[in-house]
């Protein structure tokens, strides 16, 4: 999807819920989507009734998070921050490796699959940067690459879901699901929903992958 997508912003309401994210290649979220299954117990009716499993067409790992009523207007100045950046950005591989939970195992708000490489840490630090030179407010926490599967229903822990789930969850800490070659950037909008939101794809910006590294060769001369 071209940049000039968002050109036309008519189509868009006036304010927007809107993130900066990448997604996953295609056999990591199959893997991803096969613990959710293992870890989702049907018979279960705990399980079931306190934990909201994120759907596989909404699986991304958010980079930055613009805000809940984004004016249309400022999208495009982001967008062509995010143009810039991922013209100038190699393209790179992130392992999905481990499951965990905020705040803890112990206590799982928000359970999630963990996200690894140098190089997204550093994207998302430029694009934090840019997102504030346009206006944004920057995130308090310090960024923790992760991919939400969970989240729990209200404040509930133990004994409010079986022990065997808790144990599922500490057993898989260390879980390989893969590694996911990253070349692009998208930016989403987001409809919240009753039961889960709606995310719509904006913007697409590829990486500039062997362009990227030939112009800071070239700068290095």
């Amino acid at each position: 999807m071209p940049l000039s997508s968002i050109a036309d912003l008519e189509s868009l309401p006036e304010t927007v819920r809107a993130f900066v994210a990448l997604r996953l290649e295609a056999r990591v979220e199959d893997a991803i989507e096969a613990l959710i299954r293992r870890l989702r117990d049907p018979a279960d009716s705990a399980v079931e009734r306190l934990v909201r499993w994120t759907r596989r067409e909404n699986f991304h790992l958010t980079i930055f998070f613009l805000g809940a009523a984004v004016a249309r207007e400022r999208l495009i100045p982001i967008a062509d921050a995010l143009r810039t950046i991922a013209g100038e950005s190699d393209t790179f591989e992130i392992a999905a490796r481990g499951v965990g939970a905020f705040p803890s195992l112990r206590r799982p708000q928000v359970i999630w699959v963990g996200l690894h490489n140098d190089a997204l840490i550093a994207l998302a630090a430029r694009i934090a940067d840019a997102a504030v030179r346009c206006g944004f407010a920057r995130e308090a926490r310090a960024y923790s690459p992760h991919l939400t599967i969970a989240r729990v229903r209200g404040r509930v822990h133990a004994p409010g879901l079986p022990r065997c789930f808790y144990r599922m969850l500490e057993r898989d800490a260390d879980l390989k699901l893969g590694v996911s070659r990253i070349d692009r950037v998208m930016l989403y909008r987001s409809e919240l929903g009753a039961d889960a939101s709606t995310y719509r794809e904006l913007a697409v910006f590829a990486l500039g992958g062997a362009g990227a590294s030939a112009r800071r060769a070239g700068r290095a001369e």
